[in-house]
């Protein structure tokens, strides 16, 4: 097993309090990493790292964990930019534009959903992602919704199954009969490809009661409960997410105090997963991070990205825009960006720079992680390592 010493490491952010400074980031100054195979073998002070193979001199620059994004939807075709363009002149955003991508994915070939896929794969690890979870959801039948999860699953192992997503428009005028489809011949088709269930709860797609449904059929096929909940409105889905102990309540944009409270109180087992892609996409109200944190709840930060409310798979972008408009601070976005979504994910070994982790990582062109915030726009990351192999 070859080893590489990334050294001269000017600030680490480990994610481990214990390793590092006390803080949630677990900060190590001039300090360096050993990656062993695919995982971290060492973590420490500069002038106490072992040898190694092979070595990676990090010029006084800021190495974080890679990001994890921890909720996307990348099985796609087609494009909504005049969607976008009548939006930002003035149209408010609705459900029903997934209709249109729906269309555009029926229409195209696997071979075009894979490259369409893997694109935006790369175009997020350039951007320091070495972990992402994706939906179905753009399909809307037995076979599209199962091809979409069959042709992510090649890329990733954190799949969802989105067929409620919207009622599908073949079933507009049967709504019930869509979720026993959903709940019936789609989910077992698509239950071998997937790891979790998603609804999207929301006036326009599914109440309660159908979540509800929904996602007590996946969970009794094996697949965990994840929600999209209280976006455009006020709604039940936090507090279904909670009582369903979900691995992740995303968006939550609009929430009662009692929706803050529940989900301070499942902390350990559901994470608000907040997206800016999508608010600042769609001129929308900015979740509000800082009431969440401060409440104790557990705060993930994701992309969103989707071809029509977020169309965006950069993690720092989503850093920046957490700590300019949702009053999150440049550690704690960073926080939940990485082990937030690691949390989301219910992972424990990504997220996070810790011998036995996996070796994701990513080199920073600047001194320190505040930059990702300082510095808004600017492509800040310079190498990134994915399962200890410099994936660029």
């Amino acid at each position: 097993m070859t080893t590489t010493a990334i050294t001269n490491i000017g600030s680490l952010v480990t994610n481990d309090p214990a390793l590092g400074d006390g803080s949630p980031l677990g900060l190590i100054e001039n300090a360096a990493v050993v990656i062993g195979g695919d995982k971290i073998a060492w973590v420490g002070p500069a002038d106490k790292a072992p040898a190694a193979d092979e070595s990676f001199d990090a010029q006084g620059r800021a190495l974080i964990p890679g990001f994890v994004d921890s909720h996307s939807h990348l099985v796609f075709a087609g494009d909504r930019t005049q969607e976008f363009n009548a939006r930002m002149s003035g149209r408010a955003y609705s459900a029903g534009g997934i209709r249109t991508t729906v269309a555009a994915t029926r229409a195209a070939s696997d071979a075009q959903l894979e490259a369409n896929l893997v694109r935006h794969l790369d175009e997020a690890r350039r951007q320091g992602t070495t972990t992402f979870e994706t939906k179905s959801g753009y399909g809307l039948t037995v076979a599209d919704e199962a091809r979409a999860l069959r042709i992510a699953a090649a890329h990733t192992a954190e799949v969802t199954y989105l067929g409620a997503h919207i009622v599908s428009p073949d079933y507009a005028e049967d709504p019930a009969g869509y979720v026993a489809l959903v709940t019936g011949e789609m989910l077992s088709a698509c239950a071998p490809y997937a790891r979790w269930v998603d609804v999207f709860c929301e006036k326009g797609a599914f109440d309660g009661d159908q979540a509800r449904a929904i996602l007590t059929a996946g969970a009794a096929a094996g697949l965990i409960p994840r929600v999209h909940a209280n976006q455009l409105s006020y709604g039940p889905g936090v507090q279904l997410a909670v009582e369903l102990e979900a691995a992740s309540a995303d968006h939550c944009t609009h929430l009662t105090d009692a929706d803050v409270d529940a989900l301070a109180q499942a902390a350990d087992t559901t994470v608000a997963t907040l997206l800016p892609g999508a608010e600042f996409s769609t001129r929308a109200q900015w979740p509000d991070a800082r009431r969440l944190i401060d409440a104790g709840a557990t705060v993930a930060l994701s992309t969103d990205c989707n071809p029509g409310s977020s169309y965006t798979s950069s993690m720092p972008f989503c850093i920046a825009l957490a700590v300019r408009d949702m009053r999150m601070t440049p550690d704690e976005a960073l926080w939940s960006a990485t082990a937030g979504g690691a949390r989301a994910l219910r992972r424990t070994d990504i997220g996070i720079v810790t011998p036995g982790a996996r070796a994701d990582l990513a080199l920073l062109d600047a001194p320190s992680h505040v930059h990702l915030a300082y510095r808004p726009g600017v492509p800040l990351v310079s190498a990134v390592w994915s399962k200890g192999v410099r994936a660029y």
